[in-house]
């Protein structure tokens, strides 16, 4: 039986490792030879090809699902439901709209839209949208968040922002319920604290600022602040472990009998609570755990307590194949089978405290191979802000907050509660403030698979009992993980990364000992992508410093994640054409034309237009010359006029490769320009769907004239 269920569950999490799906013929044949295998010795393997068959035909049912690629970037008129709780944040209104309809056309299930300066939108409502569509993308970096697989596993078939709209029905049903509910907790007054008491209720982390997330990640406690596994589990053990405590106190109705009760209320309590919070599969995963695991606690125990888990994992990937492309997913199941093998079956009792203390130190080194694997940063402080911070929100802040919601119809009453919740929330978040700013967050270099590999044996030995032989070897096998070996270029060559920031420029530059970044990518309002995915990068590269920052001028696009480069990484010094512009605390110095420094044998050497008016023509521009003597030219946002200056000043701009100024501008990229480069190669970054129609055909066709191939960070663009 085991046996079985375990391949089940390694076909379905196949899925994880699949990069294109196999046709349809091929996955009959293996439904068809699963089905024959399992009266057979062989069965585990038919269970295996049956798991990795269902899983691989429900992501094809996703893609299926996205956008036509003929109605990608067009505008419609649609007409759908909002779901979900819709979030504001700078202006802009994002919600899902599902059952979507449009006139002669098929529509995806499910679109996540946005709305700039959008009226008040409310869940279950049903609205009548001009929406420009947009097929899902997400970004080409390696070893940062996923946002196409992430839409995917949301089954989100199509992105869109939203021109003009009318509401066409009021909310209603339990979306609208919910969304009224959470507008009563925001209007409540608790310390400032409402947007964290309707997260923890509702799981609606709109109202949570990006400096709270940062705390929250920095000290390992993110999964506080979303209702999780953790927060279903609690309330779940919370209802058994009152009605147990009844039952032994003899207060308890005799007639009743208190294990079915204490079980059946727990789940029933577990199941409120999720649909409370919109019942997304993240609940529905924490609540079939908890099903099966009160299941296994009323009549399977004498079968162990390894079948719950595996069940419930067969159970979750049955339901829904995708959510193994998802980092809770992993992370909620490998933090139950963390404390399964520390505690289960261990002779004698540990006290409380100690039982609290070992479960997080095995948290901290369980999980380690699970975060690096995913590219999550790893909390220094996790073990002791959460040996602080779960005990506070699962006794006392949940509790409360729930209780209060449930007494909001009486005066005074509920108010109180969530006051208090409230205040024990701020109390917590100032604690973890200036934990999080004595220990940040650590973002660690992806690891290869053999040092991974070493680093689970590790972190297994090191959670088995005292006394087992050869556990002392664990911290020696964690240690590659924690120090990975970074590969570096020669003496004389120089690593080039141009970063997929969309509209805007990030480019690496890394010699034998040192690194440079050339523009920091773009920031609009509170989506900084210097935060959220250059930083990340370079981190995962093994940068641990920037020698220089090279910022080509202040826009945005260009300049925009600086800021966050600088808090996030020590930087030795910033440079940039326009230094007076960009904020103080970067100390910006201006980019002087001959400047030029040689590293580990590669020359580096900048020019700017002295004359050149504010914005893109005083971008500065760096040329990049290797031992080999080949040539890498990096433009900013020049315009023809600065070209023209560039090709006055009398230097040799010939460049092996280059990259297109002004991401393709027609105002750039000049005939005579690209002909004294005449580089063989260019690097062009741009927005896939940007306003400004970059780049212009005549500028490709420039190139390509030419016989440059062309890399743009823009698949089929």
């Amino acid at each position: 039986m085991r046996t079985g269920m375990l391949a089940l569950a390694m076909g379905l999490l196949a899925l994880r490792w699949v990069t294109v799906l196999p046709p349809t013929w091929l996955l009959l044949a293996l439904l068809v030879l699963g089905l024959l295998l399992l009266p057979w010795r062989s069965y585990p393997l038919g269970f295996f090809l049956l798991g990795f068959v269902w899983a691989c035909t429900s992501a094809q049912w996703a893609l299926d699902d996205r956008l036509a690629p003929a109605l990608d970037n067009r505008t419609l008129w649609l007409e759908g439901q909002v779901t979900g709780l819709p979030a504001r944040r700078d202006g802009v209104l994002r919600f899902q709209l599902e059952a979507a309809e449009a006139r002669n056309v098929q529509l995806p299930q499910r679109l996540r839209l946005s709305w700039y300066a959008g009226p008040p939108v409310q869940a279950g409502e049903r609205w009548r949208l001009a929406v420009q569509l947009r097929r899902p993308l997400g970004s080409a970096n390696p070893h940062v968040f996923d946002y196409e697989a992430w839409l995917l596993a949301q089954r989100i078939g199509a992105l869109g922002s939203v021109k003009a709209g009318e509401r066409l029905q009021a909310a209603s049903g339990l979306t609208g319920w919910r969304d009224q509910l959470r507008q009563r907790l925001l209007q409540t007054p608790a310390f400032a604290r409402e947007g964290a008491l309707a997260a923890l209720v509702l799981g609606d982390g709109s109202g949570l600022s990006r400096a709270d997330w940062q705390v929250l990640q920095a000290t390992g406690t993110v999964h506080l602040m979303v209702i999780s596994g953790q927060h279903i589990a609690l309330l779940a053990g919370l209802v058994y472990a009152a009605v147990a405590g009844l039952a032994r106190l003899g207060l308890w109705p005799r007639a009743l009998p208190w294990l079915p009760w204490a079980c059946g209320l727990g789940f029933a309590a577990a199941v409120a609570y999720g649909v409370l919070a919109g019942f997304e599969v993240p609940v529905q995963r924490a609540c079939v755990m908890v099903a099966l695991v009160l299941l296994w606690r009323l009549r399977f125990r004498h079968l162990g307590v390894w079948l719950p888990l595996l069940m419930a994992l067969n159970a979750v990937l049955l339901v829904e194949p995708l959510a193994s492309l998802q980092a809770g997913f992993w992370l909620s199941f490998a933090a139950v089978a963390v404390l399964l093998l520390v505690f289960a079956g261990r002779l004698g009792a540990w006290s409380w405290w100690r039982s609290w203390g070992r479960a997080q130190w095995a948290m901290a080194v369980g999980l380690l191979p699970a975060m690096l694997a995913l590219g999550l940063p790893v909390s220094i402080s996790g073990p002791l802000a959460n040996l602080v911070a779960v005990p506070l929100l699962g006794v006392l802040v949940v509790p409360l907050a729930l209780l209060g919601t449930l007494l909001l119809p009486v005066p005074w009453l509920g108010e109180t509660c969530l006051w208090l919740a409230g205040g024990l929330l701020h109390g917590l978040f100032l604690v973890l403030t200036q934990v999080a700013a004595v220990l940040p967050a650590w973002l660690p270099v992806a690891p290869p698979l053999w040092a991974w590999c070493l680093g689970v044996l590790g972190a297994v030995l090191l959670l088995l009992p005292a006394g087992v032989p050869g556990r002392g070897l664990g911290f020696l096998l964690l240690l590659p993980l924690l120090w990975v070996p970074v590969s570096r270029p020669a003496l004389g060559e120089v690593e080039v990364w141009q970063w997929d920031v969309g509209q805007g420029l990030s480019v690496l530059l890394r010699t034998r000992e040192h690194a440079l970044l050339y523009d920091a990518g773009p920031r609009h309002g509170d989506f900084d992508l210097g935060e959220r995915l250059v930083l990340p990068a370079l981190r995962a590269q093994g940068i641990s410093r920037l020698d220089v920052l090279l910022l080509s001028h202040a826009d945005l696009d260009h300049a925009g994640g600086a800021e966050a480069l600088q808090r996030g990484l020590p930087i030795g010094r910033v440079l940039s054409g326009e230094a007076s512009a960009l904020p103080a605390q970067l100390a910006a110095q201006p980019c002087i034309d001959g400047d030029s420094w040689q590293w580990d044998g590669v020359r580096f050497t900048t020019w700017r237009w002295q004359q050149a008016p504010e914005g893109n023509a005083a971008s500065c521009v760096l040329q990049v010359e290797a031992a080999s003597g080949e040539r890498l030219l990096l433009t900013g946002d020049i315009d023809q006029a600065a070209e023209r200056a560039l090709l006055a000043s009398g230097r040799d701009l010939r460049a092996d490769w280059l990259q297109v100024p002004h991401h393709g501008s027609g105002s750039s990229s000049s005939l005579a320009f690209v002909q004294a480069v005449a580089p063989r190669a260019v690097l062009l970054s741009r927005g896939r769907y940007n306003a400004y129609g970059h780049p212009h055909p005549q500028v490709l066709a420039r190139y390509r004239a030419l016989g440059a191939v062309v890399y743009d960070n823009v698949p089929n663009g």
